[in-house]
C-alpha cells in the first residue's frame, strides 16, 4: 500500500538572505514561521519557540528576559507581537519548588510579564526557561511522535541517538514536566535534544539557526530510523476494502454526508463537514488494521480537543452494500459513538474537569472504507483543522504500527487533556458563536440586489453561504468578498440557470459535497417584464414563469430532498413581491408568476411541517438600488406605466407608502434572515411585506 509510506525527512527552509538583518524577536518569528510552515513538524496552534536576552523594562532597567510563544498562536503565522516577554529572574527560581499546580503556574507567569497588554504565555513556558540555552524549540514532529509511541521506540532511539538525546516518558505539560526536563539535562550534559514520549521534541542552540537545524537533524534521523525499522511493513496490513472511483465516491458521499450531518446536529449547534479523499486518507480508512489501530487513541495531546480520543469507523464495503446502507450505518454509528462518548465522559470525570460541560457527543472524524475520511467542526475552519490534525494522525499511526505497534495516551489521561482547564482556556478565547454559526445556506440570485444583501447578512451571522446566480462572475465576486471577510470556505460561488432541472440539482450536489448538507434556501433569482396584456408575448410569459415559478419549485424540491435526509428541519424563504398580492396594470406575466410562487410556498409549508421544514415568503416592493432587475428595461417600463420620469421613480414609490420611505435590499435581507433563523422557529406559511406600507398589499 504505497499510499501509506514512511515519514519523510523535513526540508531545510532556512534562507540566509531572508534571515540576514533580522534581530531578536523578529528572527524568532522568522524561525517559528519556518517550523510552522511544515505541518509534519508543528500542528496548527501547537508547538512553541523561545529566545533569551536582555531588554529594558518599564523603568529602563536592563532585564534578563524570555520571549516565548503566546498561548494559542500559530507558529506558521506568528509575528513579533505574539511573543510575550517575561522576567527570567522571576522564572528560574521556580526550579527550586517541589510542586506547582496549573492555576498557580499560569498566574505566576502572567505576573512575570514585562507588559500588561501582551499575550498569555504558553503553558510550556517553564520548559523554555529551564533549558539552559539562548534559543529553544519545542515541536510535535510526526517522526518523533511515531518513534516514541511504540514499544520498540526507546530501544530504537537509544541505538540512533545514544547520549545525544534524552528520553522522557509521557508526562503532561506543565511545571512537573519542565522541572523533570531540567533535571534530565543536568544528568546528561552531552544531550542535544529531549524526546518527549507520545508528545514531541525539544531542541536548542546558541543561535536561532542552530536550534532550527537541530530540530531538522533529529527529526530527519528519527524518520530514517522508522524507515529502517519498519521496512516492508508499512501500510497497516494492506487493503481491507478496495477504494472506489471518484464518481462512485461522490454517489456514496451524497448519501452519507446529510445522514452524518443530521446525526451530528442532533446534539449541537451548526456543523460543517469536510471530505478528505487524498490517497493517504483513502488508504488509511480502507486498510486492514485501521479499525483496530485508529481506536487506540490520539497520537498527540494537541489533537484531542479537535479530533477526540478516537474516530468513528463505519463498517462498510462498497462491493456488498449500497449507498442507502452506508447512510443508515453512518446514522447508527454516530448514535453508538455518542453513547460511548457519554460513558467516556462520565467514567473519567474528575473535580478538575467537572466544571466543563460535555462537548457535543458525536465524532469529529469518520472513516468511510473505500471512500475516505470526513471531519467536522463548528465552521469550515474548524473542520479543516480537524482534517489537518488527522492527516498527522495517519502518518504517526501508520509509521508506529509498522515499527512495532502504535501506543497512545491512557483513556483517563486523554480525557484529562481534552477537558484540561488550560485547553478549555484556549477554547474560551475563540470568537463566540453567532446565530447561524455552522449553518449552510443557498441563495439563488445572489450576485446582486436582494440576493447579494442576503448572502452578506447570512454570512455576518455565521452561515456558510452558497451564492448561486446566472451571472457566475458576480456570484464569485460575492463569495470571494465573504471569504475575505469571514474566512476560508465561508462562501462558494456557483453558476446556475434556475430554470434547468439538471443545473439546480448540480449546485445542490456541490453544496452537499462542499459543506455536508443544507439548512437554508433563499430563492431570490428574479426577472421582470412589463407590458400591456395584448403586447405580452408568450416568450415573456413563459420566461417569467420559468424563473419565478419553475425556478423556485426546482430549488425547493432539491432542498427538500437534502433537508429530509438530514432529518433536522430547515428553512426555505421565497422572495416574492408586492405584486403577488396586488393586481396592477402592465405586469400580468410577472405579477401572476410571483403569485404562483407565493402560493407554492404555502403548499410547501403544508408538506414541510412534518419534517420541521418551514417555508415563508418575504414580499418587497420597489427595491431599486443595486438591483439587476431595476437596471434593465423594467425601470423604464414601470416609469412609463405610472407616467413619471425614470429619475422620479424613487420619489414616486416613496410617496405611495404609508411610512413614506424607500426600501433597500438590506431591509429585505433582514426579514429574510429572520425567517432563516431560529427566531422564527414556530413560523411557517407566513408573509412579511417589506414595502414601506402599501395598503393594498396588507395581508389581512
Amino acid at each position: 500500500m504505497s499510499e501509506l509510506h514512511p515519514i519523510g525527512a523535513p526540508v531545510d527552509r532556512w534562507d540566509a538572505d531572508a534571515a540576514r538583518g533580522l534581530n531578536g524577536v523578529d528572527e524568532l518569528a522568522y524561525r517559528s514561521n519556518l517550523l510552522g510552515a511544515d505541518r509534519s513538524l508543528a500542528n496548527r496552534g501547537g508547538g512553541n519557540t523561545s529566545m533569551k536576552g536582555v531588554t529594558l523594562d518599564h523603568a529602563d532597567r536592563e532585564t534578563q528576559t524570555l520571549w516565548v510563544k503566546g498561548s494559542g498562536t500559530d507558529l506558521a503565522t506568528i509575528t513579533a507581537v505574539g511573543f510575550p516577554a517575561l522576567r527570567l529572574d522571576d522564572l528560574l527560581p521556580l526550579r527550586g519548588r517541589k510542586a506547582m499546580d496549573d492555576a498557580d503556574m499560569v498566574a505566576y507567569l502572567v505576573r512575570s510579564g514585562l507588559r500588561p497588554d501582551q499575550p498569555r504565555p504558553s503553558i510550556e513556558t517553564l520548559l523554555h526557561a529551564f533549558v539552559p540555552a539562548q534559543h529553544v524549540d519545542h515541536t510535535h514532529p510526526d517522526a518523533v511522535i511515531a518513534l516514541t509511541s511504540n514499544p520498540a521506540g526507546r530501544r530504537l532511539a537509544q541505538e540512533e541517538f545514544g547520549e545525544e538525546a534524552v528520553w522522557l516518558d509521557y508526562q503532561r505539560p506543565g511545571f512537573a514536566m519542565s522541572k523533570r526536563i531540567a533535571e534530565l539535562l543536568e544528568e546528561h550534559p552531552r544531550a542535544r535534544a529531549v524526546l518527549l514520549a507520545k508528545h514531541g521534541l525539544v531542541t536548542w542552540g546558541d543561535s536561532g539557526e542552530e536550534s532550527y537545524r537541530a530540530t531538522l537533524e533529529f527529526v530527519g534521523r528519527a524518520a530514517e530510523t522508522l524507515e529502517r525499522a519498519g521496512a516492508g511493513r508499512f501500510g497497516l496490513g494492506g487493503w481491507s476494502v478496495r477504494p472506489v472511483s471518484d464518481d462512485e465516491a461522490e454517489r456514496l458521499l451524497l448519501a452519507a454526508l446529510p445522514a452524518l450531518r443530521g446525526e451530528l446536529l442532533a446534539d449541537g449547534p451548526g456543523v460543517i463537514l469536510e471530505v478528505d479523499r487524498s490517497p493517504e486518507a483513502v488508504a488509511f480508512a480502507s486498510s486492514a488494521r485501521a479499525p483496530k489501530v485508529s481506536q487506540i487513541g490520539a497520537p498527540c495531546p494537541d489533537h484531542l480537543v479537535n479530533t477526540k480520543h478516537k474516530p468513528l469507523v463505519v463498517d462498510f464495503d462498497p462491493k456488498t452494500a449500497s449507498a442507502e446502507d452506508l447512510a443508515e450505518r453512518v446514522r447508527s454509528g454516530v448514535r453508538e459513538y455518542g453513547n460511548w462518548y457519554r460513558d467516556y465522559y462520565e467514567r473519567n470525570l474528575t473535580d478538575e474537569s467537572r466544571p466543563y460541560p460535555i462537548d457535543p457527543v458525536g465524532p469529529r472524524v469518520v472513516l468511510l472504507p473505500g471512500v475516505g475520511i470526513v471531519t467536522s467542526g463548528g465552521d469550515a475552519g474548524k473542520a479543516r483543522f480537524s482534517r489537518e490534525l488527522y492527516e498527522r494522525a495517519i502518518a504517526v499511526e501508520s509509521a508506529a504500527d509498522a515499527v512495532g505497534g502504535f501506543e497512545s495516551l491512557s483513556e483517563p489521561e486523554a480525557f484529562a487533556i481534552e477537558y484540561w482547564p488550560l485547553e478549555r482556556y484556549k477554547l474560551a478565547q475563540l470568537p463566540p458563536q453567532t446565530e447561524l454559526s455552522g449553518r449552510i445556506a443557498l441563495v439563488t440570485g445572489g450576485a446582486s440586489g436582494i440576493g447579494r444583501a442576503t448572502a452578506r447578512r447570512l454570512a455576518e451571522l455565521g452561515a456558510h453561504v452558497a451564492v448561486a446566480d446566472l451571472n457566475s462572475e458576480g456570484a464569485d465576486e460575492v463569495a470571494d468578498e465573504i471569504c475575505t471577510r469571514y474566512g476560508m470556505r465561508r462562501a462558494l460561488g456557483l453558476a446556475v440557470d434556475v430554470t434547468s432541472e439538471e443545473a439546480v440539482a448540480e449546485i445542490v450536489r456541490r453544496i452537499v459535497l462542499e459543506y455536508g448538507g443544507l439548512d437554508v434556501l433563499v430563492c431570490s433569482a428574479g426577472i421582470a417584464s412589463s407590458a400591456p396584456l395584448t403586447e405580452t408575448t408568450l416568450a415573456d410569459w413563459e420566461k417569467n414563469y420559468a424563473v419565478l415559478a419553475r425556478g423556485y419549485f426546482l430549488a425547493a424540491r432539491e432542498a427538500f430532498r437534502v433537508l429530509t435526509e438530514q432529518g433536522r428541519g430547515g428553512s426555505i424563504v421565497f422572495v416574492g413581491s408586492k405584486n403577488a398580492l396586488v393586481g396592477g396594470a402592465n405586469a400580468a406575466a410577472y405579477s401572476s408568476a410571483k403569485a404562483a410562487s407565493l402560493h407554492l410556498a404555502r403548499c410547501l409549508a403544508e408538506e414541510g411541517g412534518r419534517h420541521g421544514i418551514r417555508v415563508n415568503t418575504v414580499n418587497p416592493d420597489a427595491v431599486i438600488e443595486g438591483s439587476a432587475i431595476w437596471s434593465s428595461e423594467w425601470k423604464a417600463e414601470r416609469a412609463s406605466t405610472y407616467g413619471v420620469a425614470e429619475g422620479d421613480l424613487p420619489a414616486f414609490y416613496r410617496g405611495r407608502t404609508v411610512l413614506g420611505v424607500n426600501v433597500y435590499a438590506e431591509d429585505v435581507a433582514e426579514s429574510i434572515v429572520f425567517f432563516a433563523s431560529p427566531r422564527s422557529a414556530k413560523s411557517t406559511g407566513n408573509i412579511i411585506n417589506v414595502d414601506g406600507g402599501v395598503t393594498a398589499a396588507y395581508t389581512r
